[in-house]
């Protein structure tokens, strides 16, 4: 199952990067500073550069730049779809129902808060892949109604990641058919109109 982040490779690019980065730090050290020290200390300081560079990556700020760079040499990475999107649920009988929704997405999890006029909806799992070139995303949910007394119900959903614009203008849609433990069927479909995770997109 693709993922995100290969953590094999991952794992492989930062214990390289300590290891250059440690003897480049021992060798500053020795040269100007401590001429005596230890060539053990190269350890201590491995240690601390594999830590730093860990917390750095699963910052969200550094990940996403690191991310962005990547991207732009690379059109087969799965997007960055942090943001806040709107959109349409389309019901079985054809009816719209606007829709909200804010996406927090890391190299490690995708979260996504889905608001629509009549309910609100929490992930329960999120799994990106790419099938035969086309970025998609399986997103499965627990939706609770506004109405008090009706109960929540589970449904899933696969995006497709279609790009929209050029650019600056550039910007990502979501669509897919929904399916819910309620024997309902229908269609979402969102459009990226900001890079923001943080905006306040309830209806209620």
């Amino acid at each position: 199952m693709f993922r995100i982040v290969r953590f094999d490779m991952l794992l492989k690019y930062i214990a390289l990067i300590t290891i250059i980065i440690s003897i480049g730090i021992y060798t500053l050290v020795q040269t100007y500073w401590l001429p005596n020290i230890s060539l053990f200390k190269v350890i201590t300081i491995s240690s601390i550069v594999s830590t730093l560079l860990i917390l750095l990556l699963l910052t969200s700020f550094i990940s996403r730049k690191i991310w962005a760079i990547l991207a732009w040499f690379d059109n087969s990475i799965f997007p960055d779809l942090n943001g806040t999107w709107e959109g349409v649920i389309i019901l079985e009988d054809g009816k719209e129902i606007p829709a909200k929704a804010v996406i927090r997405q890391s190299l490690l999890a995708t979260q996504i808060d889905m608001h629509g006029e009549t309910t609100k909806s929490i992930t329960l799992e999120t799994t990106p892949t790419i099938e035969q070139g086309q970025k998609k995303l399986y997103y499965v949910y627990r939706s609770t109604p506004k109405t008090p007394g009706w109960p929540s119900y589970n449904g899933s959903t696969l995006f497709d990641i279609r790009t929209i614009g050029e650019g600056d203008k550039k910007k990502y849609e979501l669509s897919g058919h929904y399916y819910t433990d309620r024997k309902t069927i229908g269609r979402i479909r969102l459009t990226q109109i900001s890079k923001d995770s943080g905006n306040d997109v309830s209806f209620y």
